[in-house]
């Protein structure tokens, strides 16, 4: 691990980005180069003390997931990444179509939606980031663990899961989830995570065993999605992709129609926040 080197990349990058790169206000006092460490360290889910002994050379070695997360938080490239990884003593991940890593360009993207829900999707249906109403809207996915990360997994053990969709839209739903899963799983083969996936909810899951046997592919997608929330009711959004296709990331953008009731209570969720859910 070189300490010195590492403190220096992450403080150039720091100073490098900001506030309005991460969707944050630049506010009238400001002096620093960039951001703070205290937004960085926000950025990437860990305490700013923990994120300033990296910068003063006086740290503990950083985890991979915890790498993982700073690269995400700094919006480093692919190169970045890699190089973040050698500094810090560990192997570069291998750089497979299935990556946890989301393109710098995707997140920045991601940071400027601020006033409709837009999350970043990874290959196998797991959520990698999301922004303020999209937490709101859906909860923290991204801090979910193990195959609970992967939306069809949830979907058929966890009743509980369902409670974002109207009851009338949950077989359309669970049908459209597990056709993807399907994709996921001829396009990555055996000894994916589609397959591990696969043989999980088979056992598991009575409803998956009998959908999945319909061997439904190509299920056509529905451009509005329903919604149930809790404090504001439900709501009908447009869904919009953009697809990073070297990473197969999909960017989701979830816009209400201009005037509608859903327009309304998407503004009350955003001045409500992510404690609303």
């Amino acid at each position: 691990m070189d300490r010195p080197q590492l403190a220096d990349f992450l403080r150039t990058r720091r100073e490098a980005l900001q506030p309005e790169d991460v969707g944050l206000p630049r506010g009238p006092r400001r002096r620093t180069s960039g951001l703070r460490r205290e937004e960085v360290a926000a950025l990437c889910g860990m305490s700013t003390d923990y994120y300033g002994r990296l910068e003063q050379q006086r740290g503990p070695q950083p985890s991979e997931p915890m790498l993982g997360a700073i690269a995400r938080g700094l919006r480093l490239s692919l190169a970045e990444r890699d190089h973040l990884f050698r500094l810090a003593g560990h192997g570069t991940p291998t750089r497979v179509r299935r990556s946890d890593h989301v393109d710098a360009g995707l997140m920045r993207v991601l940071d400027r939606l601020v006033d409709t829900p837009a999350l970043v999707i990874g290959p196998t249906g797991e959520t990698l980031a999301q922004n303020d109403l999209a937490l709101a809207l859906l909860g923290d996915e991204t801090a979910l663990s193990g195959d609970r990360r992967y939306v069809t997994y949830r979907w058929f053990t966890e009743p509980a899961a369902r409670g974002t969709y109207p009851a009338e839209d949950h077989d359309l739903r669970g049908r459209q989830f597990a056709a993807d899963l399907r994709e996921a799983y001829a396009r990555d083969g055996r000894g994916s995570v589609a397959e591990r996936l696969v043989e999980s909810l088979l056992r598991e899951s009575e409803e998956f065993a009998r959908v999945w046997a319909e061997h439904e592919v190509g299920h056509t997608r529905t451009q509005v999605k329903r919604y149930e929330h809790a404090a504001v009711g439900p709501l009908e959004l447009y869904c919009q992709s953009l697809l990073d296709p070297e990473q197969h990331h999909v960017l989701l953008v979830l816009t209400p129609e201009p005037g509608s009731a859903s327009a309304e209570k998407l503004e009350l969720l955003r001045v409500l926040g992510p404690a609303a859910r």
